[in-house]
């Protein structure tokens, strides 16, 4: 059956019989492309057709899907319960520590020396050393070690954190080894001063007790090690180090978006300041620049007279993004994300996360296959097949599918028979490209949303007189901040149960994150051309940016992970959200430059254990 898409463009879809069904769902051909462009044309104000009103008939329906995300054609206000969907979150007393673990003071002068890194991700763990030169100038040397599955769901947390301590060892084997056997030599001898001071990267959500202390929150992507739960990080971790002989010091722990965020800061294009650390990788997660006088338990008490206090000053805030709406009230919920989620290690969490990270969006692909294949008059799926095993579709599949413009779509289907035994026809392979078109293009809009909370939430686009505070913001070499900067890692409902707890002074970036995600089910809006970002001009990414004769009133943000740097488009989409987004439109999306930070998370974390070390006391060369 021959049909004309939404671009105009002429596509054919080969399934037979009439209808097929997924998940008890019926389905035509026609509908099978309001499908593909449901997942895929998630707008800033409007997603063309709801899927579930589309495609739920009257009989049977999952409740996690039914009544969530029937659109309306007319715009009305949020009610109560959606636009404060987390107030028993928000009003927490967890919250922020009243200290926040503060680095004040960073000085001005060039910052030198050698520093190390350890970032545990969702795939791999990766170690470097960080050589800064000063002057934003570094080198890097870098190692990655693929997690071995069994501990990611280790019986105790020192098995996992055994291995991480194995890999530093080995590292420094291979890469300075002459620092390791002078540490070896001096035998019990070493000086605190003398070690390698660590950031340890934890890509995980932990609550911050201090600069090198931390305890798990919970776990997320493919771990669980129930034993972890509560444990203090670092203390841990430098056991296992320390069994080894290994001449480390854990100063930091970070997260990787914070790392982000710093490494990008310090190598930043310019002196503009950067707002946001994102990750779009295995996980997803963003962290941001705020103003002290927005944090409650940052404040200091009134002053005898009654006056408010008015202090001044950064704070780093990790959003943990990935667990916004729990609930699934606004974000859009097909019959393939239900199925990611029941199947996951955590079903019930992470629902934002399992729309847009790497982990899940080729699971949501093998599922809408699982779906239709049957009915494809030429697709056969062999019983043995690897499409029955989760997780057996990488992302990098749907990277390569996406980028295949070669007439018969040799790479789909030549990758679909390699990974799962499939024997595809042209037109079958076409139908994937357009599923993973989709699914790419509906996570990239998503992370545009998440974006764009913060950059409206931040009102850098309406005030530029007054550049906020950057975190490393770099110039002629020189790290200057004369203020207080104070990282903090929380969990994303305690942190913002005291930041804007008081919704007529601010809105805070979930409230308003809830707030953009449910007027993109409201009325339609338009799509409009790409915009450049100074992303490298690889094959799947944008071109670069001119260069900006006026860096006054640039929104810098810096972002890492496999999806965003590889993803054909994915930028594309995030800036096509950004415009769709009254409060930016193109005039905002043209001051907001998105920039890779390159293993941002490890360079940061380096930076970020530099600044440790200052606040031991060592000071700086």
């Amino acid at each position: 059956m021959e049909y004309r898409s939404r671009e105009g463009l002429e596509s054919k879809v080969t399934f037979n019989p009439r209808h097929f069904t997924a998940s008890g769902i019926s389905h035509t051909p026609q509908e099978f492309h309001e499908l593909t462009t449901g997942f895929g044309h998630f707008k800033g104000r409007h997603l063309r057709r709801s899927i579930i009103r589309t495609h739920l008939g009257e009989g049977d329906r999952d409740p996690r899907i039914t009544g969530r995300l029937a659109p309306t054609r007319r715009r009305r206000p949020p009610n109560k319960t959606e636009n404060f969907g987390y107030t028993e979150g928000l009003c927490g007393d967890e919250g922020l520590s009243a200290d926040g673990g503060a680095m004040a003071q960073i000085p001005t002068y060039v910052t030198t020396g050698l520093y190390l890194a350890l970032d545990l991700g969702g795939t791999n763990v990766r170690v470097c050393s960080v050589d800064l030169h000063g002057d934003t100038k570094l080198t890097t040397v870098q190692s990655k070690t693929a997690i071995p599955p069994e501990l990611m769901h280790a019986a105790t947390f020192r098995e996992l954190l055994h291995f991480l301590a194995q890999q530093i060892e080995l590292f420094l084997k291979t890469y300075h080894d002459d620092l390791l056997q002078a540490h070896r030599a001096r035998k019990n001898e070493t000086s605190r001063d003398v070690l390698l001071k660590l950031g340890f990267t934890f890509s995980f959500a932990f609550k911050q007790l201090a600069l090198n202390r931390g305890t798990l929150l919970y776990w997320t992507k493919g771990f669980n090690i129930p034993d972890a739960i509560g444990q203090e990080l670092c203390g841990l971790l430098q056991d296992e180090i320390d069994a080894l002989n290994v001449p480390v010091l854990v100063a930091a722990l970070v997260n990787d978006t914070v790392g982000t965020l710093v490494a990008r800061s310090y190598q930043s294009p310019s002196a503009t300041t950067t707002l946001v650390g994102a990750i779009f990788g295995t996980g997803t997660n963003g962290a941001y620049v705020e103003k002290l006088a927005n944090i409650t338990k940052m404040l200091p008490p009134q002053t005898d007279d009654g006056a408010e206090p008015t202090p001044s000053g950064d704070m780093i805030l990790n959003t943990e993004w990935g667990s916004f709406d729990p609930e699934l009230s606004i974000l859009p919920n097909t019959p393939y994300d239900v199925a990611v989620d029941r199947e996951s290690v955590h079903p019930g969490i992470q629902m934002f996360e399992k729309r847009v990270s790497g982990l899940f969006l080729g699971e949501t692909l093998r599922h809408a296959l699982l779906a239709i294949a049957p009915y494809s008059e030429t697709m056969v799926i062999p019983p043995n097949s690897p499409i029955h095993d989760r997780y057996s579709i990488s992302t990098t599949f749907l990277s390569s599918a996406a980028s295949d413009d070669s007439p018969d779509l040799e790479i789909v289907r030549s990758e679909l028979k390699k990974m799962l035994d499939l024997d595809a026809t042209r037109e079958d392979a076409e139908a994937v490209k357009k599923l993973v078109l989709a699914i790419n293009k509906r996570a990239a809009r998503l992370a545009g949303v998440a974006i764009a909370a913060i950059v409206v939430n931040s009102g850098r686009l309406t005030d530029v007189s007054t550049p906020p505070t950057s975190p490393l913001s770099v110039v002629d070499g020189k790290v200057p901040l004369s203020t207080t900067l104070k990282i903090v890692e929380t969990e994303s409902d305690e942190a913002i149960s005291d930041v804007y707890p008081k919704p007529k002074l601010h809105i805070s970036p979930y409230r308003r994150l809830h707030s953009l995600l449910r007027r993109a089910f409201c009325a339609p809006g338009p799509d409009l051309t790409t915009l450049e970002s100074d992303l490298p001009p690889s094959k799947p990414q944008t071109p670069p940016t001119p260069a900006v004769a006026q860096d006054k009133g640039i929104i810098d943000i810096g972002v890492d992970g496999s999806i965003i740097e590889f993803c054909p488009d994915f930028v594309s989409s995030i800036r096509s959200a950004l415009r769709d987004v009254d409060e930016i439109g193109v005039e905002g999306d043209g001051r907001i430059r998105i920039g890779i930070a390159k293993d941002g998370s490890g360079i940061g974390a380096a930076l970020i254990a530099r600044m440790a070390e200052l606040e031991m006391g060592r000071g700086g060369k």
